[in-house]
């Protein structure tokens, strides 16, 4: 989250801080990408009196669309908070990126809201269907209570019938109108009919549905039995409806004449849930109760966001779920920090850290707007700049740490290789790399000992954009280079060599020479080493110097063709079966350089062939895009290790594919699914290169 410094250095006047957590709604904005969710945010904001006059997205003046990424290239790149006040309530809008290689910042949203609205344009549905990516966001969103608002009602393109057919077949008999847009003979919309009141089949509808997702058996004798459903039994309804996440109200927006937004804020303070009305999340700590949205009790919050500004430094977007946050309150800050991946076989992804510390001021942001106020009760959000902690991180009482459990985040898994334009730059890229990924928890940092890159994992390509595009405003100079995988060498044959190590040079020599067989090991082995050598030929303190000296020259690696890049050699068998030894001139050292002048000898007798990295890929793909994903993995050399339909249209395929065939596969299986699938990886083990 940016913040505009010229307004974050002068400051603003205080904000008056949230007292009772029943007068907070947290809402995520969720929607693809373009469907207007920020645009929607502005219209809200300017109804409710937030800001005098509504922002543009291509003129990058929105609220929440303020970080120069998202500016530059017209759409959310991040997570953005907006909140305003309607009849007595605070609404904290939560702004999420519709694109694909910024769903991290959808997961951050919907962790730090109680429900979303799920924004579509009215024409999305004009030919029938909803795109599929569409509908895979809104199966990522289950188990939220959420709305759908249609936008651009009054656009000549929509199609608000057909829309909403498609979000009934799509998302289920839950979705029913709550305002349907009014046009007048000439085809403009003039305003919302409210169906709750509307007396006709469709208000019916609305009434029936509410009553069946409810389940108040009270309501529904009444209503069968003639009675008539007031305004408050009906709202009491609707909300346990929403709170069930099987009711979805429908409400539609005009692009122009302000048209919905005040129907959606009513519906939004009168029918949404507060932070009372959800657990929030979970305490990992053994033996601890659940946590509730109290002002009064432990300060349990969790980082959802973080950003930098060039003056004030690292900002963090809190969420609090319990007790009160206060500004120069000391906090112990804990959580999960992804770790590098250093290497395939890298094994714990995650290291904890904790420490105690003191934050400073609290403010409310709205947008990059900063306002100071005077804490973050229980249920609210708010931004505490210069806090070092990353996205995850939990603040507490340093008397009382509590730890939640986790949520999901994306894996990056498309590889940039950067370096430094200039020599003399290399320490300023490694620190400006350092700060971009303390701030942008989609990212990874790499730097492989073998290869001597520096990678950053990012989403995709779109998400490597931002990434770049942010260090250069930073000042920070680098060039995208080629990803080079990493290899190994193993013997391509078994052979018997000679390790002679033999020096004179006055005074005492060197002198050591070992016979050894080598012969290719089982994949994994690394080196098994053993002594066939009888007689004392080779005295026995120096057989484990031999055998350092092999382990040491495998590590270091060899070339594979003359000229090539050494490589480290892998899977060994190492017999030493003879050698001579001197009495006077034979030492450990001189047995390490014949153990490793064996292993060089080896390199010609025996052969090396290549190893290269196999991933195991678990795709989760929609039925009808299996074939495209099963041709797409053949044709990167993988080999299918299972395919797994959950009968509900969907199928789990697992598959061992090289990791060279892998570089941009984050993109062709976006762009092969339409932004449907889901995809993770590991490394499975070494396979011989062909």
């Amino acid at each position: 989250m940016a913040v505009r410094a010229d307004r974050a250095r002068t400051g603003t006047s205080a904000v008056a801080a949230v007292t009772d957590p029943a007068l907070v709604r947290n809402v995520a904005l969720v929607g693809p990408s373009g469907a207007g969710k920020t645009t929607l945010a502005e219209a809200l904001l300017v109804h409710a009196g937030a800001i005098g006059r509504a922002g543009s997205v291509t003129e990058g003046t929105t609220v929440c669309d303020h970080d120069p990424a998202a500016v530059r290239r017209h759409r959310s790149v991040g997570l953005a908070l907006a909140p305003l006040r309607w009849d007595g309530v605070t609404v904290n809008l939560l702004d999420t990126p519709g694109y694909g290689d910024f769903r991290g910042g959808m997961l951050a949203g919907l962790r730090a809201a109680e429900a979303a609205l799920f924004v579509l344009p009215a024409s999305e549905g004009r030919d029938g269907a909803l795109e599929p990516g569409t509908v895979a966001l809104w199966e990522e969103c289950a188990g939220i209570p959420r709305a759908v608002v249609l936008t651009r009602c009054d656009d000549a393109r929509a199609d608000v019938g057909a829309t909403l057919a498609a979000c009934r077949a799509a998302f289920g008999a839950g979705v029913v109108a709550l305002h349907l847009p009014v046009r007048d003979d000439a085809g403009t919309t003039t305003g919302l009919r409210d169906l709750r009141t509307a007396g006709d089949d469709a208000g019916a509808a609305l009434i029936e549905q509410v009553i069946e997702q409810s389940e108040d058996e009270e309501l529904l004798e009444s209503y069968l039995g003639g009675g008539t459903v007031g305004p408050d039994a009906l709202r009491g309804a609707m909300r346990t409806a929403l709170l069930r996440a099987s009711f979805h109200p429908v409400v539609g927006v005009c692009t122009t004449g302000g048209t919905g937004p005040g129907q959606l804020l009513d519906l939004l303070t009168s029918v949404f849930p507060a932070p009372v009305d959800r657990p929030p999340p979970v305490p990992s700590d053994p033996g601890r109760g659940p946590l509730r949205a109290d002002p009064d009790g432990p300060l349990v919050a969790e980082v959802v966001h973080t950003g930098a500004d060039p003056h004030v430094g690292r900002i963090c977007l809190v969420r609090v779920f319990s007790g009160t946050l206060r500004p120069d309150g000391p906090v112990h800050l804990g959580g999960a920090v992804p770790a590098p991946r250093e290497s395939p076989e890298n094994a714990p992804r995650e290291s904890t850290r904790e420490f105690d510390g003191r934050i400073g001021r609290v403010h409310s942001p709205l947008g990059a707007l900063l306002r100071e106020t005077t804490g973050c009760v229980a249920g609210d959000l708010c931004a505490v700049p210069r806090l070092e902690a990353a996205v995850g991180d939990v603040l507490s009482d340093p008397a009382d740490p509590v730890h939640l459990a986790g949520w999901p985040r994306p894996e990056p898994l498309f590889p940039v290789a950067v370096e430094a334009r200039d020599r003399s730059e290399e320490d300023a890229v490694a620190r400006g790399l350092t700060r971009l990924v303390a701030t942008d928890p989609g990212l990874r940092l790499q730097r492989d000992p073998e290869t001597r890159q520096t990678v950053l994992w990012c989403a995709g390509e779109a998400h490597a954009d931002v990434a770049l595009g942010r260090l250069h405003d930073a000042g920070v100079r680098v060039d995208v280079v080629d990803v080079r995988v990493p290899l190994r060498a193993t013997p391509a044959r078994p052979g018997r060599v000679t390790g002679r190590h033999v020096k004179q040079s006055g005074g005492h020599g060197q002198f050591a020479v070992c016979h050894v067989e080598f012969a290719p090991g089982e994949r994994g082995s690394g080196l098994v080493f053993g002594s066939a050598v009888v007689g004392g030929a080779v005295p026995g303190q120096y057989v484990p110097s031999v055998e350092k000296g092999i382990r040491a020259q495998l590590d270091r690696g060899l070339p594979v063709v003359e000229g090539g890049d050494p490589h480290p050699v892998v899977d060994v068998v190492a017999r030493l079966v003879d050698g001579r030894a001197h009495s006077v001139d034979s030492s450990d050292a001189a047995f390490q350089t014949a153990g490793a002048l064996a292993v060089r000898a080896m390199a010609d007798e025996c052969g090396l062939v290549l190893l290269e990295p196999v991933d195991e890929v678990a795709v989760r793909v929609r039925d009808e895009h299996l074939g495209a994903v099963l041709g797409d993995l053949s044709a990167r050399r993988g080999r299918v290790l299972a395919t797994e339909p959950d009968g509900a249209g969907h199928t789990d395929v697992r598959a061992e594919v090289p990791r060279a065939e892998l570089l941009r596969h984050a993109v062709d299986l976006r762009s092969l699914t339409a932004g449907t699938a889901v995809a993770t990886r590991r490394f499975a083990r070494w396979s011989e290169r062909p």
